[in-house]
């Protein structure tokens, strides 16, 4: 589809590595905004070099993730590298950055400094821990933030070795996400007073945030939720459990209006008007019980079997997919959640689509991630520009 999107005439500066802030920069990106990835001229972005590598020397994961940016390269640690960076920053909207605090002060590139030669930029920072705090200085990846958060904590099988969840950069996705909100308030209130502001994320309060009733629950009655495997606390039956033919599936039963659903279901419609598994205070106190009865129905029947069951019932219940499955799955291909788009070099690459989807004014995905410092040229001589001398001369010097 063609046409202006929501944010066309918003430009980005990325100065992220990884994945939590240049997370942010793609979604904008995805929704029109100009977004320029800025890598050092040597080293580049680490994410480069994560995942699985394709013909044109570039991995899956940069391809993937930094999709639809210009790419150039800049020293910001030299002087020179400043003194450019802070002019792009004139012709800027947003600057998006995950150093460890105090590093753009000490290249004299924090907020203040941008804010004096632009004052409407929003900065969006993200860290470990956040601008401030006895912690600020400490580094971190998502795996750190995950568990200080207190969500490592809570997965895994009871009294076990905690596991990463999902074995995935969850917490970097999410402070993405959150950094994307941050910045759309705070364009949102400059449209009122004319100022930009700084946008502060911990990568490990981005997940805490996702924690339901576990700080209150502490704070009110001393609950330490402990690690419960595949169930929830609150609600019971709501796990995963194995059908006959192996394949395993994940039921939800959030109500006891839907557990009188799944008990007819089973053939047991009883269990729906018995004192001990009518209510969910009752099938939390009978955990145990309700999820051997379940688990033994599941066990007798192939996962499409049980999936016909209990979508003519209403069981809310749903296959755990691999990616693979995904792939084949009719619902993935009718919500067009896998993009195929061609990459020079590389061929055609299955990305994920774009989020969220809008009725009237989508995002697109225009390209995959570019080459290192491959727009350099083209972004100083439009934005600032400067003579082909001038470039030449900060490629000389090692600036660019």
């Amino acid at each position: 589809m063609s046409g202006a999107l929501p944010l066309a005439g918003i430009r980005v500066l990325d100065v992220a590595t990884f994945v939590a802030a240049p997370f942010c920069a793609t979604t904008l990106s995805e929704f029109g905004a100009e977004v320029i990835k800025i890598e050092h001229p040597v080293h580049g972005d680490p994410l480069r070099d994560l995942g699985r590598r394709t013909s044109n020397g570039e991995t899956l994961t940069w391809l993937s993730e930094a999709r639809n940016k210009r790419t150039m390269t800049l020293d910001l640690g030299k002087p020179a590298g400043a003194e450019v960076f802070l002019q792009l920053v004139r012709e800027a909207d947003v600057v998006t950055e995950n150093f460890r605090p105090g590093t753009m002060e000490r290249w004299g590139l924090g907020y203040d400094a941008l804010a004096q030669v632009n004052p409407g930029i929003v900065m969006a920072r993200v860290s470990a821990y956040g601008q401030d705090g006895p912690y600020k200085d400490r580094p971190g990846f998502a795996r750190i933030a995950h568990a200080f958060s207190g969500l490592t904590y809570l997965a895994g099988e009871p009294g076990e070795r905690p596991v990463i969840p999902g074995s995935t950069s969850l917490g970097d996705y999410i402070s993405g996400l959150y950094a994307t909100i941050g910045v759309m308030v705070a364009l949102r209130e400059r449209e009122r007073s004319g100022r930009g502001q700084s946008v502060d994320i911990a990568l490990y309060e981005s997940t805490f945030r996702l924690l339901d009733e576990l700080a209150p629950s502490f704070a009110m009655f001393g609950v330490v939720r402990e690690r419960m495997g595949a169930d929830t606390a609150t609600i019971v039956p709501h796990s995963h459990y194995q059908c006959s033919d192996g394949n395993w599936v994940a039921l939800a039963c959030s109500s006891d209006k839907m557990f009188a659903r799944l008990a007819g279901a089973m053939g047991r419609p009883e269990l729906a008007t018995d004192p001990a598994y009518a209510t969910m205070p009752g099938r939390i106190a009978n955990r145990d019980a309700v999820n051997a009865i379940v688990a033994a129905w599941i066990a007798g029947q192939t996962r499409d079997a049980l999936m016909q069951t209990c979508i003519a019932t209403e069981v809310p219940c749903g296959p755990i997919n691999s990616i693979a499955d995904i792939f084949e799955d009719a619902h993935f291909k009718a919500r067009g959640n896998l993009a195929r788009v061609s990459s020079d070099g590389a061929g055609e690459v299955v990305v994920p689509s774009v989020l969220p989807r809008l009725s009237r004014t989508p995002g697109r995905i225009d390209h995959l991630g570019r080459h290192k410092g491959e727009d350099t040229e083209a972004i100083l001589g439009e934005l600032l520009d400067l003579s082909p001398d001038r470039i030449a001369d900060l490629r000389l010097k090692g600036v660019i």
